[in-house]
């Protein structure tokens, strides 16, 4: 299609390269700025003579100017209508698919004719159009995706069979006779889904922070208690060294006490063995002089008087040892302190059993289904894990077909002896999903620790046998519970064979419930999970299992 209406370009001055301001024109016909063509023609006064800057066309004497009031309209209405909006089409903008010379930047899209255009053409597409309903998007360059490849028309129908969009001549041949609707219709059935999962999440997130602020809530009382704690034990700790230095100065004291008296007592025998020793000396001396002496009659005056032994002093009795030794004390003192220390550490280490960090968990568990599909989790059964017993199917399930082996490669993740697989995603939080199951032999509904071992004997593989894992086998007789080897019968009616299982990891909780018009909870456990957990079934000969997807 030609371009038939005016562009921007041709209401621009020759001189300043803009749109007209106070357009004038000329006698050659030519039309500028008013103060454009001034500023020229003032410059030219000097040689006289006044050419047009377009044309080069002279005039003499210099021609009389005037506001040229139609090109003066013609611009307002220019402005008016908002042409001068339709500017080139830069590397990121849509192009206008009318444009021929100059792409300029496309505004709106047109879904019936498929094309994009820009403010110029865009009005020319409403008059033309003018009282038919023509689609109108925002520019887009997706139209492509919006139109059948084989067709090219648009996409206006969906495929319930094929889950696609598709245009009408494809219900003609591709699609004949499949459950069709148009896109409209099916858009305002999945917009009623969408209103529903948006609810859904609002849900969800004022959940998240109802704990959240509960869990804030949580830590600043945790934070109190530890701060009051420690501010306590400060203070007794403190008034406790204070009791010890009171102790320890008693007790230096008492020493000292007891050393000062047992000093002085030693001091006053001292001074009385000194004395009694000067004497011994002297009376010593004494004999010695007399027996040296020559004269015989006064030896035998004087010896009656010299060799009489002195009366011995009134000595308190006590030894060196008794006197001066604090052994004892020491000794004491050291088993004091041996005490204390074993008592001290003892006491710290039961107080800190009881002053151990406990895991703030939420406790308002879901009630109802609407509350536990808030938590739901697709998971995707793991092709290396299953045994060569199961086959695996498109639609996220497995089963059993008796007698016959599929040719799995070799992987050190596969169950070798069992029929049983593993999901690959892993579940670390709280986590929702659900199953059905079928066949006569039934099936086992686990969870297990990844480091579950793969190749051994049946105690270390099989779901519900070990410490590895926790298994609810389902049959149509009965249904049972197993972990680690011991078994617990659950009275649960044989017609139900859709499950949910719902996990609160950090809550150590594990619950089974059948699924029908209302959830009815099958069993729960209570356990302490130190590993991720990984959904896995045992499926036996001629049942089969499907993970349900609940985000569609």
């Amino acid at each position: 299609m030609a371009e038939t209406i005016f562009s921007q370009d041709q209401f621009k001055c020759p001189v300043c390269l803009d749109l007209l301001k106070d357009p004038v024109t000329i006698p050659c016909g030519h039309s500028f700025c008013m103060s454009c063509f001034t500023s020229t023609w003032n410059q030219d006064d000097q040689k006289r003579v006044y050419s047009c800057p377009q044309c080069r066309r002279t005039f003499n004497p210099r021609p009389a100017l005037y506001k040229n009031t139609m090109l003066t309209e013609v611009v307002q209405q220019l402005k008016k209508t908002k042409l001068q909006l339709s500017v080139p089409a830069g590397p990121e903008d849509v192009e206008c698919d009318i444009c021929t010379v100059r792409k300029h930047k496309a505004v709106k899209s047109c879904l019936v004719c498929l094309n994009s255009y820009c403010q110029i053409h865009l009005q020319q597409h409403k008059n033309f159009f003018k009282g038919k309903r023509h689609n109108l998007i925002d520019a887009t360059g997706r139209l492509k995706e919006k139109t059948c490849p084989t067709h090219n028309k648009l996409l206006d129908i969906f495929c319930h069979i094929d889950q696609q969009c598709i245009c009408y001549l494809c219900t003609m041949d591709d699609h004949k006779n499949h459950d069709t609707i148009t896109a409209v219709a099916e858009r305002t059935k999945k917009q009623t889904i969408l209103k529903e999962r948006q609810r859904r999440f609002q849900q969800k997130i004022q959940q998240r922070k109802k704990e959240l602020r509960e869990l804030r809530e949580a830590v600043e009382s945790h934070k109190c208690s530890a701060e009051t704690a420690v501010e306590d034990s400060e203070k007794i700790f403190t008034e406790l060294i204070r009791f010890i230095e009171r102790c320890r100065s008693k007790l230096m004291q008492m020493i000292r006490e007891k050393e000062k008296v047992a000093v002085s007592q030693a001091e006053g025998v001292m001074e009385q063995l000194e004395q009694e020793i000067d004497d011994l000396r002297r009376r010593h001396a004494e004999l010695e002089q007399l027996s040296l002496t020559d004269d015989h009659i006064l030896f035998l005056k004087s010896f009656q008087s010299v060799a009489v032994f002195p009366e011995s002093t009134d000595i308190p009795s006590m030894t060196v040892s008794s006197l001066l030794s604090f052994d004892d004390v020491g000794k004491s003192v050291s088993q004091l302190k041996e005490k204390l220390e074993d008592f001290c550490r003892e006491e710290i280490n039961h107080i800190s059993s009881r002053a151990t960090y406990i895991e703030i968990i939420p406790t308002n568990e879901p009630k109802t289904r609407e509350e536990f599909l808030q938590y739901y989790s697709k998971f995707t059964l793991d092709p290396n894990t299953v045994n060569e017993h199961l086959r695996l199917s498109v639609w996220n399930g497995v089963f059993n077909v008796p007698n016959v082996v599929q040719q799995y490669p070799d992987h050190p993740d596969r169950f070798d002896n069992y029929p049983q697989v593993l999901c690959r995603e892993g579940v670390c939080g709280r986590c929702y999903w659900e199953l059905e199951w079928s066949g006569d032999d039934g099936v086992d509904i686990s969870v297990s620790y990844k480091t579950i071992s793969r190749k051994g004997r049946r105690d270390e593989c099989v779901f519900g046998c070990n410490d590895q894992s926790w298994s609810l086998d389902c049959s149509p007789l009965i249904y049972s519970f197993m972990h680690n080897n011991s078994y617990a019968d659950l009275h649960v009616p044989s017609s139900r064979c859709k499950i949910g299982v719902y996990v609160d990891h950090r809550a150590g909780t594990l619950s089974f419930y059948s699924i029908s018009d209302t959830m009815s909870l099958i069993h729960t456990v209570q356990t302490t999970f130190t590993q991720p957990l990984y959904p896995g079934f045992a499926v036996h000969s001629g049942s089969k299992v499907k993970l349900c997807d609940l985000s569609i």
